[in-house]
């Protein structure tokens, strides 16, 4: 196989980091078919089933970048690499914080090897004190309907759902940033006049995307 020595062109550039903010922010409408018996999990399975598949395949066009000849040298190269790169660590880092999650919340309701049967779940009396939700009778039926499905208390199927959702905000949160930065970071690349100035001196010649890591690490230190 002939290894292609030529440059790599702004625009193919470009149009790298473009692809992966798609795929990224594709994950946001992935859904998944989630069983009546673990309804509290349906806000992270679409995620949590798309997520690793993305994830391999930014890994994969990676490679072929890195692959070709000659190797990404320029500045317009290496800038594209370092957010690409740094794209890449960063959903791999919140696909896992999502999957800790979601194995949290199934060693909480304790989900055993087979789903139970709804019409055997036993009944779970309504503590109406136990929530301060402002839910309307209509929305307390329907948990009290799911958390019997699920065979969990009314307070039970609440917290875990809760819990969920706030997986799915994480998620969502790091996938709308990560595919902004990316679409950034393109745009910058694409809108350059000149490949022979890229990097300068200080952090606003930074990608997007290592820009807010910095930020992320100063912020827990």
């Amino acid at each position: 196989m002939t290894a292609d020595h030529t440059p790599f062109a702004r625009a193919k550039l470009a149009a790298l980091l473009t692809d992966a903010a798609q795929s990224v922010s594709g994950i946001l409408t992935a859904e998944y078919p989630t069983a009546v018996a673990r309804s509290y999990l349906h806000p992270v399975l679409g995620a949590l089933a798309a997520g690793p598949r993305v994830a391999a395949g930014l890994n994969d066009r990676l490679e072929g970048f890195m692959a070709g000849e000659p190797l990404p040298a320029t500045p317009a190269g290496l800038f594209t690499l370092a957010s690409y790169s740094s794209a890449l660590g960063w959903l791999t880092e919140s696909l896992t914080e999502l999957t800790v999650s979601v194995d949290q919340i199934c060693t909480r309701v304790g989900i055993p090897a087979q789903a139970p049967d709804p019409a055997l779940a036993p009944p779970h009396a309504m503590d109406l004190s136990a929530f301060d939700f402002g839910f309307s009778a209509l929305e307390f039926a329907a948990i009290r309907t799911a958390a019997e499905a699920a065979g969990l208390t009314p307070d039970e199927y609440v917290e875990v759902l809760s819990e969920s959702l706030l997986a799915a905000c994480r998620i969502t949160d790091a996938c709308m940033e990560i595919s902004s930065s990316l679409m950034e970071d393109a745009e910058y690349v694409l809108g350059e006049a000149s490949d022979g100035v890229w990097i300068s001196e200080g952090p606003d010649s930074l990608p997007t995307l290592v820009r807010s890591l910095l930020i992320r690490m100063g912020a827990a230190e």
